[in-house]
């Protein structure tokens, strides 16, 4: 008969954006005891056996009992059914010692002049009684419940059994520690268990069943958990074990010498919202979200920020990623950025920086170090005098790849630089570096014992150094060595009114994207390779026009005057 149970004991996750006070929920319990079971069985083996003659199976349950033994009722959110221990509890008016037991009082007192309360087995504590953070643990989360064989709790359902709940509005920092010893390094087994504090700001409340037998209701070791529901003020709802929702029942095995089982159904059962309702509540969110927009709109503003006329603004979300094949460990980064003629940047933008010190990694046969160092840069470009004949020249990136060790010993690694991508976009660049080399044994040693080595006074001699002025720069007789690599990851953003003004002409637009988006040099080549396929087919129909004796002759006469 373990087919015919539902074993899935895990809670279920709502959410809601009506009322939690408009929930409902339908409880049935039912008992299901061994003679009732095997009387059902019984009926199913001589199903088979009815056209043989008329047999009938009387149940074994003793008559009168039927209402005792299963019980129906709709339970709605926090709302308070007594069960027969609080019945006789709060009729005596010396048990009442909080407000809350003096206001049960006289809800009890009022159900017992009237025709009585209208349940029997099924009740409810809710979030304000203390009765619910005192149920036996064997209550709130019993082995038995819901399941066909018996486990024993595991590490973590014993760590969370043993952690004390409370209020948002608490204090969780004891005022008894000295503030000089907040943090104890050697804590206790005891002292975890006391401190072990969670924030639990929800409602919770709980749907028990007096599962005892007939004639003696009231006692606390027969009162079990059917389920227990929780929600926050956020429109999240909890329930455990989940709805039925059409599948078999839940089981609840009794504790004690005599073992009885008891099958529950949950069902939800609140009411839907009408038509009107709903949409009234839509028209009220969309005002409420229109609002909200109007309300951020003013908050922003409505002009979008654009740079003046005539200036290219260029903003790069930058990350130094990684470092690869170098001599040494330890590694660090020393970079900065150089500003061309027509750039400049703001005030406060810093223009160099310096990366942590990284330990390299093992990955394949190469050691890599991996920052993951982000920076960022704003820089503004505007032209004095709009030229053709005019290159933009990019910012550029000079970095050098050093290593440090316990000893403070630092070594430069290597040398690099990057230029500014002309295109908008994402990037990954990969440069490789080099560093000055002194031939020689003893600068290998120096290297070695003492650290130091050959440095660059102008980390722009890396491409072409600021103060180089002539039309051939000579580098003969400069010793340098291959090392590693380094990777970076570039976001960057063009941002210039030329490149939203669709209003003017196709020649102008084209001069300004030219000047301000940097694509002179690709714009010249198009030009060329346009203008050459315009010659090449004038002069393909101008061959094709002409007779073929002249076309010989003339390629004759070619071939002649270039040899």
């Amino acid at each position: 008969m373990a087919d015919s149970w539902n074993t899935d004991e895990g809670e279920a996750v709502y959410r809601s954006r009506d009322a939690v006070k408009n929930m409902r929920i339908r409880v049935r319990i039912e008992r299901v005891t061994s003679t009732a079971a095997l009387s059902q069985h019984l009926q199913q083996q001589v199903l088979s056996q009815q056209d043989r003659g008329a047999i009938e199976l009387e149940t074994l349950t003793p008559p009168g009992q039927t209402g005792d033994n299963e019980e129906e009722l709709v339970v709605g959110w926090q709302e308070k059914l007594f069960s027969q221990y609080e019945m006789e509890l709060f009729q005596n008016d010396a048990a009442c010692q909080t407000p809350l037991d003096r206001q049960y009082h006289t809800e009890v007192k009022a159900l017992n002049k009237a025709k009585g309360r209208r349940n029997h087995r099924i009740f409810t504590y809710t979030d304000h009684d203390r009765y619910t953070a005192c149920l036996p643990f064997h209550q709130l989360h019993s082995t038995d419940l819901l399941t066909t064989t018996k486990s024993s709790p595991t590490f973590l359902a014993e760590r969370m059994a043993s952690i004390r709940h409370r209020r948002q509005d608490r204090r969780t920092m004891d005022c008894s520690i000295p503030k000089s010893k907040i943090v104890n390094w050697e804590p206790t087994e005891e002292f975890v268990k006391s401190r072990h504090v969670v924030n639990n700001a929800m409602q919770t409340m709980h749907i028990m069943g007096d599962l005892g037998p007939s004639g003696r209701l009231g006692q606390k070791e027969n009162e079990y958990v059917l389920a227990t529901v929780k929600t926050d003020g956020s429109g999240t709802v909890i329930v455990k074990p989940d709805f039925n929702k059409g599948r078999e029942p839940y089981r609840i095995v009794t504790e004690g010498n005599k073992r009885e089982v008891w099958r529950f159904i949950l069902e939800n059962v609140s009411p839907g919202m009408q038509p009107e309702e709903k949409e009234r509540e839509q028209n009220m969110y969309k005002d409420l979200y229109v609002r909200h927009k109007e309300y951020l709109n003013s908050l922003v503003g409505q002009d979008f920020e654009m740079p003046p006329m005539g200036i290219l603004r260029y903003l790069m979300n930058g990350e130094i990623v990684s470092a690869k094949g170098f001599e040494y460990d330890d590694l660090y980064i020393h970079f900065f950025m150089e500003l061309p003629n027509n750039w400049s940047s703001l005030p406060f933008q810093s223009l160099s920086g310096v990366t942590q010190t990284c330990r390299a990694k093992t990955l394949g046969k190469e050691n890599v170090a991996f920052f993951s160092f982000p920076f960022s840069f704003e820089a503004f470009y505007m032209t004095e005098k709009e030229s053709e004949e005019s290159v933009l020249q990019w910012p550029v990136i000079y970095f050098k790849v050093l290593s440090l060790d316990s000893w403070q010993r630092y070594r430069t690694e290597g040398y690099g630089y990057l230029l500014f991508p002309a295109v908008p976009g994402k990037h990954i660049i990969t440069c490789h570096t080099w560093r000055p080399l002194q031939t020689g044994t003893i600068s290998a040693l120096r290297r070695f014992f003492i650290g130091g080595s050959p440095e660059l006074e102008d980390l722009s001699y890396v491409r072409i150094p600021g103060t180089f002025k002539g039309e051939r720069l000579s580098r003969f007789g400069f010793c340098t060595e291959t090392t590693g690599s380094v990777t970076f990851n570039l976001h960057c953003i063009q941002q210039a009114r030329a490149f939203v003004d669709a209003a003017m002409l196709k020649k102008r637009r084209q001069k300004v994207f030219d000047q301000l988006g940097g694509f002179s040099q690709q714009g010249a080549v198009c030009t060329i390779l346009e203008a050459f396929q315009r010659a090449r087919k004038k002069m393909q129909e101008a061959r094709e026009s002409l007779p073929r004796d002249l076309i010989s002759a003339t390629s004759q006469l070619q071939i002649e005057s270039s040899a």
